[in-house]
């Protein structure tokens, strides 16, 4: 009867690490993005805050339209030299 208890206990107790070892084991890794999925993402997100830039200057109470020429002209330089840069990535 001794025997049977300890065989018991010891079986439960293994049952319980190898279930407490395998709950720990990590989810598999995501796939990654490919390298044009990258680049369309980052095209994506590089439009959306050019919208942004563009929607913030040419609503600003205070600038001049001179100051508002101005400030479209550095923002478009600057959008299309970031997504040149893109591009050749691709």
């Amino acid at each position: 009867m001794d025997i049977m208890k300890k065989l018991f206990i010891s079986t439960l107790l293994l049952l319980g690490l190898t279930m407490n070892v395998s709950a720990q084991k990590r989810p598999p890794v995501p796939p990654h993005p490919s390298k044009s999925e990258m680049v369309n993402i980052k095209m994506q997100e590089l439009t959306k805050k050019y919208n942004i830039e563009k929607k913030l200057i040419l609503n600003h109470p205070l600038a001049t339209k001179q100051m508002k020429r101005d400030q479209m002209k550095a923002l478009n330089q600057r959008y299309a030299t970031e997504k040149r840069l893109l591009r050749q990535a691709k």
